[in-house]
């Protein structure tokens, strides 16, 4: 809960967006990090969630999900980095915004900690979906390095 509480401030401080969208960590376990924003303000002109918003929350998860696999891992990651991505909006979101990254296997996060520990960065591939009344509604992949 330490970690959660860390990294919420930190993103508020660092990436100003965050704070203004009232992003929040809702939770944090070995299978997803899941994350909220109120639609109130983040809505478009057509009463729905804003796309920039869908994009934005799915992006920042994704990152939040290796930031803390590098914690857990105690690497100390100078830089995160999405260099690549892709949303697909599905359906409108119309209630306030739930997201949720899922944790890549242990396999995966072994291969990063080896490769970081070895070449001093790694890449690792993060997914997330935006789901509403059991419907997603964006699903979201990124490939994120970390060094």
């Amino acid at each position: 809960m330490i970690l959660i509480k860390q990294l919420e401030k930190k993103l508020h401080n660092e990436i100003p967006l965050t704070n203004l969208m009232k992003l929040k960590i809702h939770k944090y376990n070995d299978k997803e990090l899941i994350t909220t924003a109120p639609l109130s303000i983040n809505i478009n002109d057509k009463g729905t969630a804003f796309g920039g918003s869908l994009s934005t929350i799915t992006i920042i998860s994704s990152w939040c999900m290796c930031w803390l696999i590098s914690k857990e891992l105690n690497i100390d990651n100078k830089n995160i980095v999405v260099i690549k991505n892709e949303n697909s909006y599905l359906k409108p979101v119309s209630k306030d915004i739930i997201c949720y990254t899922k944790k890549p296997s242990l396999e995966e996060i072994l291969i990063v900690k080896e490769k970081i520990q070895r070449k001093g960065s790694a890449s690792i591939k993060i997914e997330s979906k935006i789901i509403q009344d059991n419907q997603i509604c964006v699903e979201f992949n990124g490939i994120y390095v970390i060094n």
